[in-house]
Formats: C-alpha cells, sequence, structure tokens
C-alpha cells in the first residue's frame, strides 16, 4: 500500500490530504497528516479580533474533526526530512515516518525575537501587540479600548510574510475604529515597509495610496525595524530612523521551518530567500529534484502572495498530480500563481485584490458585499467546504 505523509495541518496542508483522500482508494493508500498541534485555527481572524469583528472563541476546530474519515493524525512536531530515505523525523515518536509521497505545508515560523527588543515589548509591556500571534490578536482588543490618543504604528518586516495585506487592514481598521471611537484627532497613524510600494500589485496599489491619503495615514517607506526600544518606545530602523509609538502592532518577521530549513536538503536552492523555502516547480508545485515531494502554502518558493485563498488553489494542482502519479498517470494540473486578499478598508467596506503570475483580476473596487463575504460567507466556506475537501470553483 502506497503511503502519503502530509506534513502541517494548517489550510494547505488539510485541503490537500481532504482532496486525496476523496480522489483515491482507501484500499490502495494510506494517508497520514502530522502536526504538532491538535489544533486549527482561522488565521485570518487575527486582525479582526482586535475590533470585535470576530471573536476568539469561534476560531478554533479540532484537526481530527475537520479531516476526512480515512485520513490518520499524528499529533508530534516534524524535526527533519530525509528525502533520500523517505523518512521523516519526528520530536517524540521512536521510530521515522516512512513515505512514498511526501507533501510539505508546514507554514511560516513568526519570530519576533530576532528583532531586538520586539519579544520583551510584548511580554513586558502593554504597548507592543505582534497580532500575527493569537494571543497578541486577542490581548490588543483590550488595549484599544483603553487607548486614548497618541501614536499608533504597524510596521512590515523586511522577509516575506504570510497575507501580505493584513498590516494594511490592520492599519485602515485601526484609522476607522478611532474614528468610531471619536478620537482620531488624537491620534497619528502611520505604517512603515522596508520596500517603497505600499502593495506590490497595481490598480490595488495605486487605490491603497489614495486611501491612505483622503484619511491622513502616514506611510513611511524604506524603513526597516532593525530595533525596539521597549522602555522609551522608539522603533530603530536600519536606515538610521526613529519612530516613537504609544500603541504598536507589528508583524514579526517570518522564515521556513528548521525542519527543512536546517533539518532537511529541500530548501537548496532557494537562493532568492537565503534557503528559507522549499524549491518546487512554479508551476506543478513538485519538488526540483525529488520527484515524489510536493510543497505548497508558505512552505515552497513560488514567487506568489502566501494567503489561504493560494493555499487552496495549490491545493488541487498538488492533489491531481500527485493522485496522478500514485496511478501512473502524468501530470496536467498547473498552479496560474492565484492569490487574493480581501482588503478591508473600514467597517462596513473592503476591496478585493485577485491576481497571478501574469495580471491583476478584479476591479478596485470598494462594496459592503466584499465586506459581508469576508466577514459573514467566507469562514462558513472554509470551515465547511474548502477545509474538507470540496470546492465547488477548484
Amino acid at each position: 500500500m502506497e503511503h502519503i505523509v502530509v506534513l502541517g495541518a494548517g489550510a494547505g496542508g488539510a485541503m490537500t490530504a481532504n482532496i486525496l483522500r476523496r480522489k483515491l482508494d482507501r484500499s490502495d493508500v494510506r494517508i497520514s497528516i502530522v502536526d504538532k498541534s491538535s489544533d486549527h485555527v482561522y488565521q485570518p481572524s487575527f486582525y479582526l479580533i482586535p475590533f470585535g469583528y470576530m471573536e476568539p472563541e469561534d476560531q478554533f476546530r479540532d484537526v481530527r474533526d475537520v479531516m476526512q474519515s480515512g485520513v490518520e493524525f499524528v499529533e508530534d512536531e516534524v524535526v527533519g526530512i530525509d528525502p533520500d530515505a523517505q523518512e521523516v523525523n519526528l520530536d517524540a515518536a521512536e521510530d521515522d515516518l516512512t513515505y512514498d509521497y511526501l507533501v510539505v505545508s508546514l507554514g511560516h515560523r513568526l519570530a519576533p525575537e530576532t528583532i531586538p527588543g520586539m519579544a520583551e515589548g510584548w511580554e513586558q509591556t502593554d504597548a507592543v501587540y505582534p497580532y500575527y500571534h493569537y494571543e497578541a490578536a486577542v490581548a490588543m482588543r483590550e488595549a484599544l479600548e483603553d487607548f486614548d490618543g497618541g501614536t499608533f504604528v504597524v510596521t512590515v518586516p523586511d522577509t516575506p510574510i504570510k497575507c501580505g495585506g493584513a498590516p494594511m487592514k490592520m492599519t485602515m481598521l485601526a484609522e476607522d475604529y478611532f474614528q468610531r471611537q471619536g478620537i482620531r484627532d488624537d491620534v497619528d497613524v502611520v505604517m512603515t515597509k522596508p520596500g517603497d510600494a505600499i502593495f506590490g500589485v497595481s490598480p490595488y496599489r495605486e487605490k491603497l495610496e489614495e486611501i491612505y491619503e483622503d484619511r491622513d495615514i502616514e506611510f513611511k517607506p524604506n524603513f526597516t525595524v532593525s530595533e525596539v526600544d521597549h522602555e522609551n518606545q522608539v522603533i530603530h530602523s536600519a536606515e538610521g530612523d526613529e519612530l516613537d509609538y504609544d500603541l504598536y502592532a507589528p508583524v514579526s518577521p517570518q522564515y521556513g521551518q528548521p525542519a527543512v530549513t536546517e533539518n532537511s536538503p529541500l530548501t537548496e536552492g532557494d537562493e532568492e530567500n537565503d534557503g528559507e523555502y522549499i524549491t518546487v516547480d512554479d508551476y506543478t508545485l513538485q519538488h526540483t529534484e525529488y520527484d515524489n515531494v510536493f510543497a505548497l502554502g508558505d512552505a515552497d518558493d513560488t514567487p506568489k502572495s502566501r494567503t489561504a485563498a493560494a493555499a487552496r488553489k495549490q491545493a488541487h494542482v498538488v492533489a491531481d498530480n500527485l493522485s496522478s502519479l500514485v496511478e501512473g498517470g502524468r501530470m496536467t494540473k498547473e498552479y496560474s500563481g492565484y492569490a487574493a486578499c480581501p482588503l478591508l478598508t473600514k467597517k462596513g467596506k473592503a476591496m478585493v485584490a485577485e491576481f497571478d503570475y501574469e495580471e491583476s483580476i478584479s476591479a478596485p473596487v470598494e462594496s459592503r458585499m466584499n465586506w459581508i463575504m469576508d466577514i459573514n460567507v467566507l469562514p462558513a466556506f472554509y470551515w465547511n467546504a474548502w477545509m474538507r475537501g470540496y470546492d465547488p470553483l477548484p
């Protein structure tokens, strides 16, 4: 019996495992999914929880309740991968997990500790909330309720990040929140980025620039956070600038998981990202050296936006191509680079940035319908259809 092992039970891994289980005969193929946590969390809620637009207790499901019957869940931490021996090294298990085919979707490692003072500011003060972490997103709600004025800052690191639109969403929703609280005139709202563009894709970039200007949100380009002086509430940049803050919502630097970056050869060849991501074909998502290995989500080196919407499209490509290999056929499915990001601009308004490797797809139009789609519709689709391997528009 062939054994497919999927590493990571986040959006990309769970969707792929469930699609594979539905496509392949259970008498011929065994499927296992490995994750160090039995909790699956809806990560798009993290920038919404601070404003009360989603509730923390609604964002978790047990992985075993999400997976199709016939998918074995292994709760353990992946510490290494030996693709030559076709083995996955686990932290707690006595024996390595062997496989015939491997899918890696281990996600990003959030690393606030790599910026001096950032983790300390989170742990030791009431002014720093790296909201890509669930605990910080929850705690930030009370901090916002107590905030009565000053400088609110959102910063973006010089690493690739999951959901590149989330910093803009946090900034715009905060500005709108301060308006609703009646303190906007007492708050300076600032967002920084290491590069010179507020968003990487047109025409959404130009629309965001217009929104920031109209709402007096300051965008500071070419500001690379190098240190956080949490005692004096000052952010230092590698370019030599300083920025004071009263309430600070940084995006933590993000990297590949050590299991693949340090304890496997799967990231060799990823020169552009200093070996942080698994090298795959941009279209088939098959590893460039190991034909029985695929990667998707935040873990691969494709030049895409790292969003759940991208992982959803990739999951179908991986599942179809891997199924073809298992059944002795040819791979025919290709990933287009598709990604989508609902950009919530204020309470009740959003636009959708939708694009692929070649072009932008959706118009940069704010609407209430886009807000309803993101807040009320997508979570239900996520939990009840996409995560379980069902998708009317794969």
